[in-house]
């Protein structure tokens, strides 16, 4: 059977094979793209095939560690943990015990990064100790700091306490269903990158409401500034959410955006990621999970791991049954370019698909 596609996306996957930097209107141009087309198998096809050429079989899991509970009052909108949800009415600090608890588990079931994440006030210096506490206690699974934004000093810090990266984004609607700048977000992104933490990121949290050039921008915002990784989360609408009016992304429509955002980064990151944890996107060019324990801005349950999260264990199904190895070594933290071989027409022969005219 021969499937057509249109020349234009024919002409940027062609730009793919090359790991051409894409235009704004390229990337929202496959963002628009039919969900039943044949340009979306196209485009989920060459994604993917680049990512297993670039990453390799690796499958990754970087473990969701959420520290704390509490009705923050920064108040995003899309976000479970503030006063203006009403889910949680008290603060809840996770003991270092059971931080140390879940860490060791991480450790013996393969994570390969730890990502410690706070609320908006959660006291920095706090931060730093687990950090150091951790490593002094023979973790030595990579630290991945999610937490408020960071001057110099303080990204300074993140690094003698241990954490070889730093999770920042700045969220699709800054400014607009957050109190933060999307400036100041920019400026943390650029600290990140000053002190030499990795820096990971995704576009996240997406809606349906969500323009697909308030995407674009960011994803060549992640391109541009070297993202350790990149990829999308859609938003979940947690009972009560305000942003229930606006419904949500399917994984389908997720698994297109997953696509789009892997060839526009082309070789820059060490891996992509989607959440939450299905196989749609790992067909895109998806690789990275995130298991979850502690708190979660899209959950119910101060325990993630009792509730929304996905285990370890979890995630390393999924991608065994999808043709990724979680037990290969990380690609995020290993020092210098990635041995990446065939370079050239990564995105392989498109078997049986024609350009339509």
């Amino acid at each position: 059977m021969t499937c057509f596609i249109q020349p234009a996306t024919s002409e940027i996957l062609r730009k793919a094979e090359n790991f051409e930097e894409f235009s704004p209107e390229e990337i929202v141009y496959l963002l628009r793209l039919e969900l039943d087309s044949p340009d979306v198998y196209a485009l989920m096809h060459a994604a993917s095939r680049m990512s297993r050429r670039t990453f390799g079989l690796k499958g990754e899991r970087h473990m969701h560690i959420g520290l704390n509970v509490e009705p923050c009052r920064y108040d995003c909108l899309f976000c479970s943990l503030t006063r203006k949800a009403g889910v949680f009415t008290e603060a809840v600090e996770f003991s270092t015990d059971q931080v140390l608890e879940w860490a060791r588990m991480g450790q013996a079931q393969g994570a390969d990064a730890l990502n410690l994440m706070t609320t908006g006030f959660y006291p920095f210096e706090k931060l730093l100790e687990l950090g150091r506490l951790l490593k002094s206690e023979g973790v030595n699974v990579p630290l991945v700091a999610n937490t408020r934004d960071i001057s110099h000093q303080e990204g300074e810090a993140l690094l003698e306490a241990g954490f070889e990266g730093c999770y920042h984004a700045i969220r699709l609607g800054e400014g607009r269903d957050t109190p933060f700048s999307p400036d100041r977000r920019r400026q943390t992104i650029q600290v990140i990158k000053d002190v030499g933490l990795r820096w990971m990121n995704c576009i996240e949290p997406v809606g349906p409401e969500h323009s697909p050039r308030e995407m674009a921008d960011l994803i060549l915002l992640a391109r541009r500034k070297g993202a350790t990784y990149s990829g999308v989360m859609r938003r979940i609408n947690f009972p009560g959410s305000p942003m229930q009016k606006h419904g949500m992304i399917n994984e389908r429509e997720l698994a297109r955006m997953v696509a789009a955002t892997r060839l526009a980064m082309g070789d820059v990151p060490r891996a992509h990621c989607t959440h939450e944890p299905h196989t749609a996107s790992l067909m895109a060019g998806a690789n990275l999970f995130f298991p979850e324990v502690g708190s979660s801005p899209r959950d119910l349950e101060d325990d993630s791991g009792k509730g929304r999260g996905r285990s370890l264990n979890d995630c390393a199904l999924i991608h065994q049954e999808m043709g990724l190895d979680p037990w290969l070594e990380s690609n995020c933290f290993q020092p210098g370019a990635l041995p990446l071989s065939e370079r050239a027409h990564v995105c392989g022969s498109l078997t049986g698909i024609t350009v339509h005219n």
